[in-house]
């Protein structure tokens, strides 16, 4: 029997499509297949907008890389860490607010947000920014800083 695995960009859903005898079933999913990875609450668009209500307890923290943020976008204001290096980086993150992690479809923000929970951060939940867009929020346009010459940034500097 051949399989053909179809992996979904930025979720690790993996899903299977089985091709087998004529008049054979194929085989069902298991459950653990569509559970997730993660035991943070996936947070919808109308729970996050209610945290972000109170900007001053709620720091939201984006675990994607740069290339990310600015191709798809993300929200106004943020703390940036990429997912690999957020353990070396808990000492940066304050423990004073309740923590929302964001990727794109909340598998590496869940995963994120039970190693905060591990290390006795407050966290909500976790969000997928393209989630959210689909489900009619509207995500930042983050434009990325435009390049400096060296010649350029010593120049400033002489002033």
């Amino acid at each position: 029997m051949n399989r053909i695995a179809i992996v979904v960009a930025g979720t690790l859903t993996l899903t299977t499509a089985s091709f087998g005898i004529a008049g054979q079933a194929a085989p069902q999913a298991s459950p653990a297949a569509t559970t997730p990875a993660f035991k943070a609450r996936k947070l919808t668009r109308a729970e996050f907008d209610a945290l972000r209500a109170n900007p001053s307890q709620l720091l939201v923290l984006d675990v994607r890389r740069p290339d990310e943020l600015t191709s798809i976008g993300g929200f106004g204001a943020y703390l940036s860490i990429q997912a690999a290096e957020l353990e070396k980086s808990l000492a940066w993150i304050p423990k004073d607010r309740t923590i929302v992690t964001v990727s794109n479809h909340a598998a590496r923000a869940g995963r994120a947000a039970d190693l905060l929970t591990k290390n006795g951060f407050r966290v909500a939940g976790a969000i997928g920014a393209q989630d959210y867009e689909a489900e009619g929020g509207a995500l930042v346009k983050i434009a990325a800083p435009a390049p400096t010459t060296e010649r350029s940034a010593l120049s400033g500097q002489r002033r």
